[in-house]
């Protein structure tokens, strides 16, 4: 599949591509950088391009030109000199960096710079003698070789990694560029105001809470707690109901979660009289009659609610009694 290599075409970032631009126009290219910050805001995405910079055979204007065989292979994502690192399961395996030691022996097949990517060190990189096989290549890294690690700001990672990688700082993006982006995409401009904002400025979480249609399902969720009644025989069975196919959302589940959290907040915040600082606009119809069924101390109730559910569903309890647990608190 095509990919987007050139650097002017990611959004946001400038401060990273300003640095990394002049690091190699001063041909002081690292052999080891940490791209780190929030998930989903272009960590992968400057690292590929910034391989296909450093390897384009006619750069122009501070970027790629797009057209060499150098930049056509990083395109189609089959470059020879990039190596991508994925995890085997959800780690990174040692055999992995011993069969990368090998690859590394030699001198790139054809670009200035073999560019070895690997990706989340802070949630792939759990063994210790994993990394510390990774920190060996890093002392002593091979001429012609970057690498270029990515990790969440609030991720672990080894002290004596970061030691040896030059790092690169990433934040969220602006909600306007980032409404802006989604709006390229083809959603409406009120859902993409309200996606940058929920999403907390990273794309990657907007497009998986598109992708999944986690607004409609959260919507439908609060018009349900919105119409049951506590009192009703039928309540029973319609929050069984929502709670099990909740609870098939699986890992979509957390984020769910955060998105109905958002939601009271903003039901907390127009019952103070302050609508103007509410980001679930995708909701806005609902808010009078939220406003008028929950006082502001049931509202504080169920954000507890909310994070008890979330501390059981990382305890491994049962994804759909958790939610029925949940659901009957917030009616």
């Amino acid at each position: 599949m095509a990919m987007n290599i050139f650097l002017e075409f990611i959004i946001g970032q400038d401060r990273a591509k300003k640095i990394l631009k002049i690091s190699f126009e001063r041909d002081r290219t690292g052999h080891a950088y940490l791209f780190r910050g929030p998930a989903g805001v272009g960590k992968k995405t400057l690292a590929m391009s910034f391989a296909a910079y450093i390897n384009c055979l006619s750069p122009s204007s501070g970027d790629v030109c797009g057209f060499c065989s150098s930049c056509r292979k990083f395109t189609s994502g089959n470059h020879p000199d990039l190596i991508y690192v994925e995890p085997q399961g959800a780690a990174i395996k040692i055999n992995q960096i011993r069969e990368l030691k090998k690859d590394i022996t030699f001198p790139p097949f054809e670009a200035r710079y073999r560019v070895i990517l690997i990706p989340d060190i802070h949630s792939t990189m759990r063994r210790k003698e994993v990394a510390n096989s990774l920190l060996k290549i890093l002392e002593e890294p091979p001429e012609q070789t970057v690498f270029i690690l990515t990790g969440d700001e609030a991720g672990d990672i080894l002290p004596t990694i970061l030691s040896r990688c030059q790092i690169i700082p990433f934040y969220s993006l602006n909600y306007g560029e980032l409404a802006l982006e989604l709006q390229k995409d083809g959603v409406e401009q009120e859902t993409a105001a309200t996606l940058a904002a929920v999403a907390e400025g990273s794309l990657g979480r907007a497009r998986k809470f598109l992708k999944e249609d986690l607004l409609s399902f959260r919507r439908k969720i609060v018009e349900q707690l919105l119409h049951l009644s506590p009192d009703h025989p039928d309540s029973v069975e319609a929050i069984f109901e929502l709670a099990e196919e909740t609870a098939g959302m699986k890992e979509d589940v957390d984020e769910l979660l955060d998105l109905l959290s958002i939601w009271i907040r903003d039901v907390i915040l127009a019952g103070k009289g302050l609508g103007g600082q509410v980001i679930s606009r995708d909701v806005l119809d609902l808010l009078p009659s939220a406003v008028q069924r929950w006082s502001i101390e049931a509202l504080t109730r169920h954000i507890s609610s909310i994070a008890t559910a979330r501390k059981q569903l990382q305890s491994n309890c049962t994804r759909t009694l958790v939610c029925e647990v949940l659901f009957f608190d917030m009616l």
